[in-house]
C-alpha cells in the first residue's frame, strides 16, 4: 500500500530539509547541498544534527532562485515587546486589524527570549527599557544565536541621545522608532523590514 505524503504546514516557522524539498519541488539531495553550501541559510538541532531552515531564510532562497513563493504566503509573525501594557494592548489592535500579521506579546526580557525560540517571528518590536534586561541585551541574544539572528528587530524608545541609538545598531537593531511615534509610520516601518506591499 503506497504511503501518503503528510502535507506541508506552510505556516510554520522552521522547516526540516525534506518540508523545504517539498516546498520548493526540489529533490532532497538539492535542498540538503544547498544548505551545506550556506545557499539556505539555518541551523543544526545540538543533539541530533538535523537542519532546520527558518521560515524567512526558505522564502529569501526561494526568491532568490525564482521559485514560486505562494505557498509561503502565511501571515508574518511579529512579536511585540513593551512592559507598558496599554501600548501593548494598542499596537495589537493596530496590527490585528490589517489582517496579515500573527501577533505574540512579550512585557520582560526574558519573556521575550522564550517566545522568540518558540514563535520564531518575522519581526520583533523591541523597547529598550524593560523591567528585567535591557533591550539591547535582547536583540545582542537573538542576533547571536544561530537559530535566531536572521529576524528583524526595530527598537523603539524615547531616548534621543546619538551615541545610545548608535549602540542600538552595533548591537544589530534593523531600525529604531523614536516615541512617541504614529501608527501608520509604524506600520510603514514594519512593511519595509518585512518587505511587504502596502494594502
Amino acid at each position: 500500500m503506497a504511503r501518503v505524503s503528510k502535507p506541508v504546514d506552510p505556516s510554520k516557522a522552521l522547516f526540516s530539509t525534506g518540508e523545504a524539498a517539498k516546498i520548493c519541488n526540489l529533490s532532497l539531495q538539492t535542498i540538503i547541498r544547498c544548505f551545506d553550501a550556506g545557499k539556505i541559510k539555518g541551523f543544526r538541532l545540538p543533539r541530533s544534527g538535523f537542519r532546520k531552515i527558518p521560515r524567512a531564510s526558505l522564502l529569501q532562497f526561494m526568491k532568490e532562485n525564482g521559485i514560486p513563493t505562494e505557498t509561503l504566503r502565511a501571515k508574518k509573525r511579529i512579536l511585540l515587546v513593551d512592559d507598558d501594557q496599554e501600548l501593548l494592548q494598542v499596537l495589537t489592535d493596530f496590527l490585528e486589524q490589517e489582517g496579515r500579521f500573527q501577533l505574540r506579546t512579550a512585557s520582560t526580557g526574558f519573556d521575550a527570549g522564550l517566545v522568540t525560540r518558540e514563535f520564531q517571528p518575522d519581526l520583533i518590536l523591541l523597547d529598550i527599557m524593560l523591567p528585567d534586561i535591557n533591550g539591547r541585551e535582547v536583540c545582542q541574544r537573538i542576533k547571536s544565536d544561530e537559530s535566531t539572528k536572521w529576524i528583524k528587530v526595530i527598537a523603539i524608545s524615547g531616548m534621543i541621545e546619538k551615541e545610545k541609538i548608535d549602540e542600538l545598531f552595533s548591537a544589530g537593531v534593523d531600525a529604531y522608532i523614536q516615541k512617541p511615534f504614529k501608527l501608520q509610520e509604524l506600520l510603514s516601518r514594519v512593511g519595509e523590514m518585512l518587505e511587504m506591499q502596502a494594502t
